[in-house]
């Protein structure tokens, strides 16, 4: 009796031990018996779920190193899945809500009812509701679930990570290693092209989609890699972080990414907005300037004064030059067929204006509303991709509430980068601050000229970035008073 009263589990481990020991001899039976070796899996994957339970931020640091190497993968009825990034979200989210339910991520309650999050949960209620409505509604339930594993793993598990500053600089240098070295690995092949301007898209290849993702992707990391070589605490880090800067600048430029190039700009100059308190200002002219703009174009038809001539708008593939100055003139085919879409997007709008054909739906219900003098040669759409304006894309797709929320989400956000900013004493936790809220900037500055949310490397850090912005929020409020004072 004394020897079965030794052989009981004392502990927790001990008996996590007998029943992996149980399920490895009752797997190793049921495999035995029924010719079927699928079940000695079993135990390794319950081992697995264990370890996952335990830390799953393993995952989470894994996912941003890879995110960069992610490649998207065609399924089946037109839908397709990023890899491994996609499986790896869907992954966390099991983890953050069970970690959650469980008890085990102390996230404040504040941070659960801020106004960034209820905003969130509203949006993504009502693309629900949109959805109900959708002409797709196998593409809109793909949406939402892609949405949830966005918003699940990137900002509550961001929000459980994030504890103090340097954890910030910690998920920001994953994510930099991966992208470093896909840049690098664009510059070896681009320089294979001579650096070619037709050549960019050839040379980015297989990481990404397109020039625009990948100078995006590069762009966005700009302020997170300055303000962590600042902070950083040996001359070792900072002669890193600024060896990260240079590259992902270098990226930007030689992407020949009008868009991302302009967007550094628009970052530095929205600095100084942020020091001048002018935020409100800018939001509130920006959002009479897109008003006024609206009028206009409508009024009497005037968006057909723009309609471009089919035979001169044309792609400059060899000259980079050329390319900037049919942009301005209205005769380079990338911008014209921007024109082309938002003209069938207004129209959509107006068809649907509160609930949208259905979140994710675009393409190809975008065809039915197109106007044909706005046509261009490459109107045919090959890509599928949808309005090159997120803001619209909102609009069609979702309807007016859709779009209203989104922009509340955004325009709080920056309004929180100010005020915290401002009421920080602290020089790290301002640095935390600005590096998230110039990263939103350059995310938002590019969604004017295309839609990246649903992308993996950039609606990650957008995310995130919201994420950071909350969590920086508590630390400027709990500032102790000789922290201020020393500042």
């Amino acid at each position: 009796m004394n020897f079965l009263t030794r052989l009981r589990p004392q502990n927790t481990d001990q008996r996590f031990f007998m029943a992996f020991v149980g399920l490895l001899l009752v797997s190793g039976v049921v495999a035995l018996f029924s010719n079927a070796l699928g079940w000695l899996a079993l135990p390794i994957v319950a081992l697995g779920a264990a370890v996952l339970l335990v830390d799953w931020r393993w995952v989470y640091y894994l996912l941003l190193l890879t995110l960069a190497f992610s490649r998207e993968f065609p399924l089946p009825g037109g839908l397709s899945m990023d890899v491994p990034s996609e499986p790896l979200m869907l992954v966390l989210l099991v983890c953050v809500v069970v970690s959650v339910l469980l008890g085990r991520e102390e996230i404040p309650r504040q941070l659960w009812v801020h106004p960034l999050v209820v905003i969130m949960g509203l949006a993504l209620l009502w693309s629900v509701i949109s959805a109900l409505f959708s002409v797709s509604g196998v593409k809109s339930v793909k949406y939402l679930l892609a949405k949830t594993w966005y918003i699940g793993p990137f900002v509550f598990g961001t929000l459980a990570i994030v504890r103090r500053p340097r954890d910030v600089w910690r998920l920001v240098g994953f994510f930099t290693v991966g992208v470093v070295i896909t840049i690098l690995y664009t510059m070896k092949r681009h320089a294979a092209l001579s650096f070619g301007f037709d050549t960019i898209n050839k040379a980015i290849q297989p990481f990404y989609i397109n020039h625009v993702i990948y100078a995006t992707t590069a762009a966005l990391l700009v302020p997170y890699a300055y303000f962590a070589g600042r902070s950083a605490t040996t001359t070792r880090a900072r002669w890193l972080w600024y060896a990260a800067l240079t590259i992902l600048i270098a990226g930007v430029f030689l992407s020949y990414t009008r868009a991302s190039m302009l967007s550094l700009i628009v970052a530095g100059l929205f600095y100084v907005v942020i020091r001048w308190r002018l935020v409100r200002l800018v939001l509130v002219a920006a959002a009479v300037a897109a008003l006024s703009g609206a009028f206009y174009f409508m009024s009497e038809n005037n968006y057909m004064l723009y309609a471009p001539d089919f035979e001169k708008t044309v792609f400059n593939g060899k000259n980079f030059e050329k390319h900037l100055e049919a942009t301005y003139k209205l005769q380079d085919v990338s911008g014209m067929e921007r024109v082309y879409r938002w003209v069938a997007a207004a129209r959509m709008i107006a068809d649907k204006p509160m609930t949208g054909s259905g979140p994710a739906t675009f393409y190809p219900e975008y065809k039915r509303y197109t106007v044909k003098s706005f046509r261009t040669y490459v109107s045919n759409n090959l890509e599928k991709s949808t309005t090159h304006n997120y803001f619209l894309l909102q609009l069609a797709e979702q309807g007016v509430p859709g779009f209203v929320l989104f922009v509340s989400l955004i325009s709080s956000a920056l309004v929180m980068v100010e005020r915290i900013y401002h009421r920080s004493r602290v020089m790290l936790h301002r640095r935390v601050v600005m590096a998230a809220g110039l990263c939103l900037v350059i995310i938002i500055f590019h969604l004017l000229l295309n839609e990246l949310i649903e992308v993996d490397k950039i609606g990650s850090f957008f995310y995130i970035s919201l994420a950071i912005l909350m969590r920086a929020g508590m630390w400027i409020r709990e500032e102790a008073p000789e922290e201020q004072a020393t500042a």
